[in-house]
């Protein structure tokens, strides 16, 4: 979809963070959809679950914000849930990878269930993801070390490698280590 396509069409949000660093790798733009059928016991983000809270955001509004900071590795779309609005976050998404940045998306539905459902704008959305957060957040497996989720069922899934190898791939966190080099004395 061209820029000119996007123009005029919205995303039902309960808010957006510039600059976050705790929604995956790297400096993010995260936002947070409105509208969430899953409503899992002790939700972070309860106030998102209403479909018709939050506020309408023009495509170009947000892509705005992806373009007003240099500093950006990706883009989070968190929620409620994205799925629901699938069409325009799998708009918003490619917009981010056409400007070289990753896109990870948070859901409570499983990966298994989305390709199932077989819906043509979450596939879409699925496509325009690179890591995909899966499952719904259980309270009594809520985890500190569960590393940018809150319970230790949801997966890290790495939908490019997954892609690639015809299996779920769960993603890693990359050694930043593993370029560097220190010169010989």
């Amino acid at each position: 979809m061209k820029e000119s396509q996007k123009e005029g069409r919205a995303v039902r949000i309960a808010n957006t963070i510039s600059d976050s660093i705790v929604d995956g790798p790297g400096l993010r733009l995260t936002v947070f959809t409105q509208g969430c059928p899953h409503r899992c016991p002790d939700c972070h983000n309860p106030e998102t679950h209403d479909p018709a809270g939050g506020r309408e955001a023009e495509l170009a509004e947000l892509i705005a914000l992806l373009d007003a900071n240099p500093l950006l590795q990706g883009l989070t779309l968190s929620g409620g849930d994205p799925f629901l609005q699938a069409a325009e976050c799998a708009a918003l998404a490619q917009a981010a990878r056409d400007r070289g940045l990753d896109v990870w998306t948070y859901t409570g539905w499983t990966y298994e269930q989305l390709l199932t459902e077989g819906d043509p704008d979450r596939l879409a959305l699925l496509d325009a993801t690179d890591v995909l957060v899966d499952g719904p957040f259980v309270a009594a497996r809520k985890s500190y070390a569960a590393l940018f989720r809150g319970s230790d069922n949801q997966r890290l899934i790495d939908l490019r490698k997954t892609e690639r190898e015809g299996r779920v791939v769960l993603w890693t966190r990359p050694d930043p280590l593993a370029h560097f080099t220190v010169p010989e004395s």
